[in-house]
């Protein structure tokens, strides 16, 4: 028994290994081929080890940008969807915590077919109103703007259920507490219903970054200047279908760059987000 419990262990460690190499493999192609020359990875004679233009191609990227489809410096795409993100993790977070404390904890008229036009609204996501969407946006004069990327996105009915289904949870007596104690209903959402969803809300900023972080749809419609684009249209744009070269040391190093603000939010924000996913204590 002993030995069979030994065997399916160092199964599963292979198989975890396995994964592990089919994951990473491309990361690892994408930083090798941002080192090498372009001419080599165009004539399909690209090495697998790195090769010695880390530090030249690196800077390019970061502060030249390429020479062709689009000349802006990675840095200020980088910054563009870096804000998108925030405003969209921070708003979808503040505006769903809000709602779905109405929802709860305040007795008013359709209060139910309230929160069921909300959750309904999951069946409308950005693709299938994108043109009301984009002519109000337009007509609003945000086009290229920061508010014109994250506003029309924040609204969150996801959120809104997760933020319902906790509070549902948080035991009664901490609001007859808080009502013995003279607390009001804002006293009552800050002080303790706010510290009670830290957890929560951790876990639903790491999820909504990443998704704000990834849009590519909704800033390709709205922006029109090189410098408010998004590091994802930045790479759709530097791949030419053109008889231009693509720089592919330089479309390789942005796809790495890009993905190093999300691994940090999730690496920095590990602890809170397993635990809001698992936590059922209060």
């Amino acid at each position: 028994m002993v030995e069979e419990e030994g065997f399916r262990r160092y199964v599963a460690h292979v198989i975890l290994w396995i994964g592990i190499a089919i994951v990473a493999f491309p990361v690892y192609i994408a930083i090798v081929a941002s080192t090498q020359d372009n001419a080599l990875i165009a004539n399909g004679q690209m090495s697998l080890l790195p090769g010695g233009h880390f530090f030249e191609v690196y800077y390019q990227t970061i502060f030249v940008g390429t020479s062709g489809s689009t000349r802006e410096p990675v840095a200020n795409m980088m910054l563009n969807s870096l804000i998108m993100a925030i405003l969209i993790a921070v708003g979808k977070i503040a505006i769903s915590i809000i709602s779905a404390y109405g929802i709860v904890y305040f007795r008013f008229p359709f209060r139910m077919p309230i929160f069921w036009i909300i959750f309904i609204t999951l069946m409308l996501p950005v693709e299938v109103r994108i043109y009301p969407t984009y002519k109000i946006v337009a007509d609003l004069h945000m086009l290229d703007s920061y508010a014109g990327l994250s506003l029309p996105l924040i609204a969150s009915a996801t959120a809104t259920l997760l933020f319902r289904q906790f509070f549902m949870t948080v035991p009664d007596e901490l609001l007859e507490a808080s009502r013995i104690d003279g607390a009001g209903p804002l006293r009552f959402f800050w002080d303790t219903l706010l510290p009670l969803s830290r957890t929560n809300m951790a876990a639903l900023f790491v999820i909504l970054f990443i998704l704000g972080w990834n849009q590519y749809l909704w800033p390709l419609l709205i922006t029109t200047r090189d410098d408010m684009q998004t590091i994802q249209v930045g790479i759709r744009k530097m791949i030419t279908t053109s008889d231009a070269l693509t720089e592919w040391p330089v479309v390789m190093a942005t796809a790495v760059l890009a993905m190093l603000p999300p691994v940090f939010v999730v690496v920095v924000m590990q602890k809170l987000f397993v635990r809001g996913l698992v936590e059922t204590e209060k």
